[in-house]
């Protein structure tokens, strides 16, 4: 089946199987910061925008984004890498296997909420898993990003 959808601000035409995940179509459309660590929708490290919004790719059939608009990190690279520089000051990125998930997700977090609370931002960033870190240095990051203190 053939949709088409807008990828990073670019028209594209992808064939997709009728029982593929959106997360397996675009990677096999060489979108590789897609990546998938546990196939069960928990872990966030597929996470992409469809129409503004943070989406888990992996539990998203890809004909449902027929007409939509994706966003990976490559559309975002200004603002993904200023905040990977704040990961990597507050020595938060380790492997960087689930970085481009949690950016993307910490991204839209800063597009729809206004001063959030620690508790808003634990909240928000529940289901992105990473299994190098204790959290902490993710949480100061993710702080000094969104302009409060660490």
């Amino acid at each position: 089946m053939r949709i088409s959808v807008t990828i990073n601000d670019k028209m594209v035409h992808l064939d997709v199987e009728f029982d593929e995940f959106l997360a397996d179509a675009l990677r096999k459309h060489g979108f590789f910061s897609i990546r998938k660590g546990c196939d069960t929708s928990c872990c966030g490290l597929c996470t992409v925008w469809v129409d503004g919004r943070p989406t888990l790719s992996c539990s998203v059939l890809a004909f449902r984004v027929d007409g939509k608009t994706i966003t990976t990190i490559e559309g975002v690279q200004q603002e993904a890498e200023q905040f990977a520089q704040i990961l990597a000051a507050e020595g938060a990125e380790q492997c960087g296997f689930c970085s481009p998930g949690f950016i993307m997700t910490v991204l839209a977090m800063k597009k729809e909420l206004t001063q959030p609370t620690e508790e808003q931002i634990i909240h928000y960033l529940t289901g992105n898993l990473c299994r190098c870190t204790g959290y902490m240095g993710q949480l100061r990051a993710v702080k000094m990003y969104l302009g409060g203190t660490a």
